[in-house]
């Protein structure tokens, strides 16, 4: 169902580029949020105050840094006229009405804005320029209001459509609410330009060189010094053949980055919550794992330890663990946002890739499922803007099983081996390679640590 927009007081007869019934969402039935007189009263601000010599010029800025775009105004002439205002400014020229028509002009959009005469009249509508940035704001506010529409309105179309399954369904619904929760959904503007990036550039480069921006921790410095840390948006694969301990290992990272104060979540496959909690005690009370699975193997000082872990671990740790009904990626998708919209997400654990089911055509073979999965990860990193670390089988001959993609997708892959697990007997028994077999962040290379499986740990060798 289309729907017309009344006309304003205001309007410009003829507007063409304020004809909006082509372009409201359908399931529009009221004139969508708007402040059509803070509109021009910003636009006014912004004439009146544009020029370096006015005494108010710096209301000029004052209004661009609460974020205000082109695309938040409700009328498209408006839109227009502020494109206009910003294409002088970023030509050094001051922002008057004569250089915005001029600019308009050259446009061809000076008539259907309402010509010269309209531009006065969004001079004559603001009392101060001083007031500008508050204008603004009103702006933004029902700007934010039309997305949550238009947000909810996906939602319904897509429900009554009757299109996709039902983790499909999940998956928008998530991303329309972490869209309304993040800010304005759906507005979009040009990519920068390198020229605009490059002051931002010169600050994190001085943060990284002066230590203030690495990545979490995973927990062994050797690691960390060579990867920079799990910095946000990228996924690190750790992969190991059955029995060699990539869970612990994984468990080690995500208990090693919570104690920096970043909120992880471990998804496991495999393991129950409580073993999960099982080993997390084991590994950071020393207490030895079979003592805690086994009728009758705590003693007393073990019970000791176990209650002091509460206050001084548990209760402060911000880790979370899930063990989703199913596997399904859209159901770890699904906790991963809701971890993110209580408390952020800095780290989200996977374990392991090929037990994660997607919905997909009948006709697609295991490797495209798998690889379907971890392209999921990657892009789930990149919308929540955090660390992933996907756990992966290894087949017999070291690779990734039944998937090349693993690979790919990942920024580090890190393989897992133990001398001692074949080799009993070994001179190393006791080691572990961690292999660093893909970084982008930096080289490859193998750091050896020192494996306490009794106590479901890994730690740096010089930690032993």
């Amino acid at each position: 169902m289309s729907t017309s927009i009344p006309a304003q007081s205001h309007d410009i007869p003829g507007d063409d580029l304020d004809a909006r019934e082509d372009k409201q969402p359908a399931a529009f039935t009221r004139v969508p949020p708007q402040d059509l007189q803070a509109e021009q009263s910003v636009l006014g601000s912004l004439l009146l105050s544009g020029s370096p010599k006015s005494a108010s010029y710096r209301f000029f800025g004052e209004i661009l840094d609460t974020g205000l775009v082109a695309e938040e105004y409700y009328r498209p002439a408006h839109q227009a006229i502020h494109h206009a205002i910003l294409e002088v400014h970023q030509a050094g020229e001051p922002v008057d009405p004569v250089t915005v028509a001029h600019a308009l002009t050259e446009r061809g959009e000076l008539t259907r804005v309402g010509g010269v005469s309209y531009l006065h009249v969004c001079v004559q509508a603001p009392p101060t320029p001083a007031h500008g940035p508050r204008y603004a704001e009103i702006v933004r506010a029902k700007a934010y209001r039309r997305s949550v529409i238009e947000s909810a309105n996906r939602i319904l179309e897509y429900a009554f459509s009757e299109a996709g399954d039902e983790d499909e369904v999940r998956a928008l619904v998530e991303q329309q609410l972490t869209d309304i929760i993040a800010g304005t959904p759906g507005l979009r503007e040009a990519p920068p330009a390198v020229g605009d990036l490059y002051l931002d550039f010169v600050a994190e480069t001085e943060d990284i060189q002066n230590g203030r921006r690495a990545g979490l921790t995973y927990g062994f410095a050797d690691l960390d010094s060579l990867t920079s840390g799990m910095q946000p948006g990228n996924v690190t694969v750790v992969a190991a053949q059955s029995g060699v301990g990539k869970s612990t290992l994984a468990l080690n990272m995500a208990v090693a980055a919570a104690k920096t104060g970043a909120p992880v979540m471990f998804s496991s496959l495999e393991m129950s919550s409580t073993e999960l909690m099982q080993k997390i005690a084991a590994a950071e009370g020393k207490i030895a794992l079979h003592h805690l699975t086994h009728q009758g193997g705590l003693t007393p000082e073990g019970w000791e330890t176990i209650h002091a872990l509460g206050p001084e671990l548990f209760q402060k740790l911000p880790l979370r663990v899930y063990r989703p009904d199913g596997a399904s990626l859209g159901d770890i998708a699904s906790a991963a946002r809701a971890s993110a919209r209580a408390e952020g997400l800095g780290l989200l654990v996977v374990d392991y890739v090929q037990l994660v089911e997607t919905e997909q055509s009948r006709n697609i073979t295991r490797e495209q499922a798998v690889a379907a999965v971890s392209r999921g990860l990657k892009n789930l990193s990149v919308q929540l803007g955090c660390h992933v670390i996907a756990l992966s089988q290894l087949n017999v001959d070291g690779l990734m099983r039944e998937s090349r993609a693993i690979k790919n997708d990942a920024s580090v892959v890190i393989k897992v081996e133990r001398p001692d697990a074949e080799d009993k007997e070994s001179p190393r028994a006791g080691e572990v390679d961690l292999i660093i077999e893909k970084n982008r962040f930096g080289p490859t290379a193998c750091v050896t640590v020192a494996s306490q499986l009794h106590y479901s740990r890994f730690v740096d060798m010089a930690r032993t």
